[in-house]
């Protein structure tokens, strides 16, 4: 639905999707450390409201929707225009590509989002509060990162926003581990605005790369993207506990070195770049 509100500017949409999602994520430890951990579980009920809301807006977007749906026979709109020269072969090799990268950006993600406060209150000895501030500025980071991706790659090209993105933020998140307490909220500010440009990106290339299955394709990538985060949580909970949590951040800061595999993906040729 992103998709076919976005008037031609695919990037742009996804990442404005994608990023109510940040927002809502970013505010999470806020909440938790301010409303949940002094007024109890309870006060959790009060959040699904939030809940209720959404709701009502998405009724309203799904009546939009229904009465567009005669636009989906319209390939040109909706599915986008066929990439010359690319085999079956060629973009299955793409697609194992940036499945790859979807796992690094997610797995190393996952260790921030899950593992960032008892990192903070270990090394630092933040309390809980303090350290859930921290978490807060690493997802507010993700969300301002989330925004500009899609754009970025409307305007210079998706494969250079994703190699930028992923082996990019490197020499950030293998400073990360040994930094002071300051640098540390600085780095991860870092971390999150380039990590999170990636995703978007990631998603409309690989709708571009394989035209009339905008549906499929999106499938595909969050569940890998939830999937591999889950995944993440999981093993890297139990390294923390076999290794402790410093190991965990010192083996992480290796993944968004996968990034050097952007350089085999294909230029691909928009809509948008031929209108140029």
């Amino acid at each position: 639905m992103a998709r076919l509100a976005s008037g031609g500017r695919h990037g742009l949409a996804q990442s404005l999707f994608q990023v109510g999602g940040n927002l809502g994520s970013s505010s999470g430890p806020l909440l938790a450390a301010f409303i949940v951990v002094p007024h109890g579980q309870g006060s959790i009920g009060w959040f699904s409201l939030a809940a209720l809301i959404a709701i009502a807006v998405l009724f309203s977007v799904g009546r939009w929707y229904a009465g567009h749906l005669s636009q989906r026979r319209s390939r040109a709109h909706f599915h986008g225009v066929a990439q010359p020269d690319m085999t079956r072969g060629k973009i299955a090799f793409c697609i194992t590509l940036l499945v790859v990268l979807i796992f690094s950006k997610f797995f190393y993600t996952a260790s921030i989002g899950t593992y960032f406060t008892f990192f903070l209150i270990h090394k630092f000895q933040l309390t809980v509060p303090q350290a859930q501030v921290h978490l807060f500025m690493f997802l507010g980071a993700v969300a301002v990162g989330t925004l500009a991706g899609g754009p970025i790659g409307d305007r210079f090209g998706r494969k250079y926003v994703i190699w930028f993105s992923i082996l990019g933020v490197l020499p950030f998140t293998l400073m990360l581990p040994y930094a002071n307490l300051f640098w540390t909220g600085v780095l991860s500010v870092v971390i999150g605005v380039i990590l999170s440009s990636a995703f978007s990106a990631i998603l409309v290339y690989a709708q571009e790369l394989v035209p009339g299955k905008v549906g499929t394709i999106a499938g595909l990538f969050f569940g890998f993207a939830f999937g591999l985060g889950g995944l993440g949580a999981a093993s890297l909970g139990q390294l923390a506990d076999i290794k402790g949590i410093d190991f965990v951040y010192q083996l992480c800061s290796f993944l968004p070195a996968l990034g050097i595999l952007a350089a085999f993906l294909p230029n691909l040729e928009t809509a948008i770049n031929r209108k140029r």
